[in-house]
């Protein structure tokens, strides 16, 4: 393992478009490949968080030709 990557967020709305970032992120780093992937929520009573934990290798600012930059609907 050479790279953690987390996302998380805490607003409804965030929580659920946070696959969606993990998605876009993956598409625009094709050098990583994810080696384990842990998904966790917690709340008290006024916040609900939802994180990804991506446990990866290989280094995102590899530069690879043709790389995606943004997946249609995402900016």
């Amino acid at each position: 393992m050479t790279l953690v990557k987390v996302f998380s967020a805490t607003t409804a709305h965030a929580r659920m478009v946070l696959g969606d970032r993990a998605t876009v992120w993956l598409a625009n780093n094709p050098s990583v490949r994810v080696l384990q992937a842990v998904v966790t929520a917690s709340s008290d009573r006024a916040f609900h968080c939802l994180s990804i934990v991506l446990l990866c290798e290989g280094d995102p600012f590899t530069p690879t030709p043709g790389r995606a930059r943004r997946l249609a609907g995402h900016p």
